[in-house]
């Protein structure tokens, strides 16, 4: 089954079967580098976190854990919505679910909080386009999407909707937990929350690797009936 901008749904083998595999490794570690960047850039300029960050800092500040630990322990848990789902798991979901979040604290570790309203916004408008650039990224690499991005391809393909529109339904939805649990808002959140849907759509139009469906079909859902 073809998905939203070309995406496959792939069983785990198959992902690894779909041909080049090295360049698509590279564009999985490259996009979840840069979504950790991302997240720091939002949390740096201190505008507005990321809607899921939102939540994540307000966990974080109730619990002795890093941002970047509650991201895991969060991403383990968001896996257990795409049953209902039937989202294929892969390599990247995996590499998503560890990396993620080591990825963030290291970028918050050595990002300066920058002076000036100014500074703050070009830190808080580069974050959010570099999380719409990452997820295309390493979503468009087809090994699997993260927990959080396949809970938003899974919804796509099961409802019809637009990506967009599903994307930003999620990210509300996170936001208002995150508030809930004292999280941090601001415009930045606003600005992400409405456009980092249509962004990501736009890079992956032309960030998705295209793969045959015959080539690694063999173990999709339903490919033997």
């Amino acid at each position: 089954m073809t998905g939203p901008a070309g995406l496959l749904n792939l069983g785990p083998l198959a992902q690894l079967r779909a041909g080049r595999l090295p360049e698509r490794i590279v564009r999985l570690l490259a996009g979840l580098w840069v979504y950790g960047l991302a997240a720091a850039l939002m949390i740096e300029g201190a505008l507005g976190a990321a809607p899921w960050d939102v939540f994540h800092l307000g966990v974080a500040g109730r619990v002795p854990l890093s941002f970047g630990t509650v991201m895991v322990i969060t991403s383990v848990a968001v896996l257990m919505a795409w049953i209902p789902l039937r989202q294929m798991p892969g390599l990247g979901t995996l590499a998503n679910t560890l990396l993620l979040g080591p990825f963030a604290d290291i970028h918050l570790a050595w990002l300066p909080t920058p002076d000036g309203l100014w500074p703050r916004t070009l830190f808080m408008l580069g974050g959010v386009v570099a999380c719409a650039f990452a997820t295309a990224l390493y979503v468009g690499a087809q090994l699997g999407p993260g927990p959080r991005d396949g809970l938003m391809t899974g919804l796509t393909r099961r409802s019809g909707w637009p990506l967009r529109r599903v994307r930003t339904l999620i990210e509300l939805g996170a936001l208002a937990v995150g508030v809930l649990l004292g999280g941090t808002v601001g415009v930045g959140t606003v600005v992400f929350a409405f456009g980092v849907g249509p962004l990501t759509q736009w890079f992956l139009r032309g960030l998705v690797v295209r793969l045959e469906p015959c080539q690694a079909g063999a173990d999709r859902p339903g490919a033997a009936s």
